[in-house]
């Protein structure tokens, strides 16, 4: 048992490794001293610091006081996703034995990533106050424009500028990158990391699908009808939370399954996406007409 126990370790922090290759979200990892557990087993706590602004300054009775609020918020976990792989052990060894670890490779990189992704930009782009452009179908002749006016928002709204990241569709990225002007290598300039999105993770809102409903068998996510494609995302960091509570990457090797001849993975993510109210201006989505 020991041996199996080894190889479920190893090949957990493979597939972890594989995931953290595959995602282009773990930027936003929020850091683990921000987040506590709440009353309740389903939620968590993080803190919101407000104070009041300057007074007058008197001669005589010196300074006015202020007051330093820390309030607690509650927040709900809202990803619980998993599945369960089995592979029958001839299927496995007669592939060379890389039936089952191709299996799990590929479930990280197509299917756990993408849906991690997807679903942390449908919540970004969902929230309700986060600063909005005009929905537009970029081009190389207005996606500079767009980007633009989204710095000029944040920098208006007073959010750090040095930490910003920017997600971008490859195509609207390569097109301001081809104008290779001085214009562009400025807004370019303007954001501390650039990554690009494939479009097929990058909406505006999505409908996690159940894996088992009619229609829905196939399981993973899908674009939501009242969702649109995202043109760009510009995010400040510290405007969210992002947070894996429990992820299970469990290995159940044949002679232990008592319903088949076959290695059992069983993958399980349970965490949250959100954004703290108080900075709701550290968001702004670009979002196509469709």
């Amino acid at each position: 048992m020991a041996n199996n126990i080894a190889l479920a370790q190893n090949y957990t922090d493979l597939l972890d490794e594989i995931f953290k290759w595959a995602s282009v979200t773990n930027d936003l990892t929020s850091p683990s001293e921000l987040i506590r557990e709440g009353q309740e087993a389903h939620t968590i706590v993080y803190p919101q610091i407000e104070m009041n602004g300057l007074g007058d300054y008197d001669r005589n009775n010196g300074y006015v006081n202020n007051s330093v609020t820390v309030a607690w918020k509650t927040a709900e976990f809202n990803y619980d996703r998993g599945t369960k792989i089995s592979v029958d052990v001839m299927d496995n060894e007669e592939s060379r034995m890389i039936a089952f670890s191709r299996a799990g490779g590929e479930l990280m990189r197509t299917k756990v990533a993408p849906e991690a992704d997807a679903f942390t930009f449908a919540q970004l782009a969902g929230t309700t106050g986060i600063s909005m452009g005009t929905p537009a179908d970029l081009t190389s002749a207005t996606v500079l424009d767009a980007l633009y006016q989204a710095t000029v928002k944040m920098d208006e709204d007073e959010v750090p500028a040095e930490g910003r990241l920017l997600y971008i569709t490859p195509t609207l990225r390569k097109a301001v990158v081809m104008l290779d002007t001085t214009k562009s290598r400025e807004i370019l300039g303007y954001f501390s990391r650039i990554i690009e999105v494939p479009q097929t993770r990058f909406y505006s809102a999505i409908d996690l699908l159940d894996g088992k409903s009619s229609g829905e068998e196939i399981g993973g996510y899908a674009k939501a009808d009242a969702g649109k494609k995202l043109n760009f995302l510009v995010v400040e960091p510290s405007a969210l939370i992002k947070w894996d509570k429990h992820t299970a990457s469990d290995i159940i090797p044949a002679a232990n399954n008592p319903d088949a001849d076959a290695d059992i993975l069983k993958y399980r993510k349970y965490g949250i996406v959100d954004v703290y109210k108080n900075k709701v201006a550290g968001i702004y989505a670009s979002t196509a007409t469709t």
